[in-house]
């Protein structure tokens, strides 16, 4: 059930966080990452490539990453990497009222998942899906079908934001969501989607933020410092309307 709220806008930023390394992982970097994260003040933070609890700890990477800023957060882990895991988090200044894991993952490939939460933001639900699309285009084309379809399922009047790592270099995705009622920020402001990998000299748009059923929206512009040097991927962020 949706209804009036008195959250009117809301900052939402997406990175892959490549499991806290910088590019090649030269060097183990949470502590700086989370630092770059807070200050960008997001409401809504969406991570992929997120360590959950290793053998002999408790906590995961976005535990780590919300202490003390963000209210609530969820993780979901899509695969198994030496003794822990790794998966999608998303991070809310608002309480999760639910949230389920996609399994979209694909033969023969590193498994995936959509981690699809809703938010209660003063009473307005507000369904957040955070995404790690595969390295394959016949593989992603299926993801894309999997992620019409949970759009399909969000009730009528709700806000929706999809963030996260398409991976999708050859710039297919806008076609296979088509008809789904949604717009990528950057690509509807600047009428291209944003560079975002390499971080260190970016040329390949991978990463997106698509918004539907909302009033307005505006990209951010990121600075390249410290991001260059925090992960492989850089961030995307956006100021929404709803």
């Amino acid at each position: 059930m949706t209804g009036p709220s008195a959250v009117q806008r809301l900052r939402v930023l997406t990175v892959n966080i490549h499991k806290g390394y910088t590019a090649l992982r030269r060097r183990y970097v949470l502590d700086e990452l989370r630092d770059a994260i807070r200050s960008v003040g997001s409401d809504l933070v969406l991570l992929q490539e997120v360590q959950g609890p290793r053998s002999g700890l408790g906590s995961t990477q976005a535990e780590f990453l919300a202490d003390r800023i963000w209210q609530d957060h969820a993780f979901a882990h899509n695969a198994v990497v030496g003794d822990g895991s790794q998966g999608n988090a998303v991070l809310s200044r608002w309480p999760i009222l639910r949230h389920a894991n996609h399994d979209v993952s694909q033969p023969g490939a590193e498994p995936r998942g959509l981690l699809h939460c809703v938010l209660d933001l003063a009473g307005l639900q507000l369904h957040a899906i955070c995404v790690h699309l595969g390295l394959h285009e016949s593989h992603r084309l299926r993801q894309l079908e999997r992620i019409r379809d949970v759009v399909r399922g969000v009730p009528d009047g709700a806000p929706l934001v999809i963030g996260g790592d398409f991976n999708d270099w050859r710039l297919r995705a806008d076609a296979a969501l088509d008809g789904a009622g949604l717009s990528e920020v950057h690509r509807a402001t600047h009428g291209c989607h944003a560079r975002t990998f390499p971080a260190g000299f970016p040329l390949l748009r991978l990463d997106r933020i698509y918004v539907g059923r909302v009033r307005a929206f505006q990209p951010l512009l990121l600075p390249r410092r410290p991001w260059h040097a925090l992960s492989d991927h850089a961030p995307l962020a956006a100021d929404i309307t709803l």
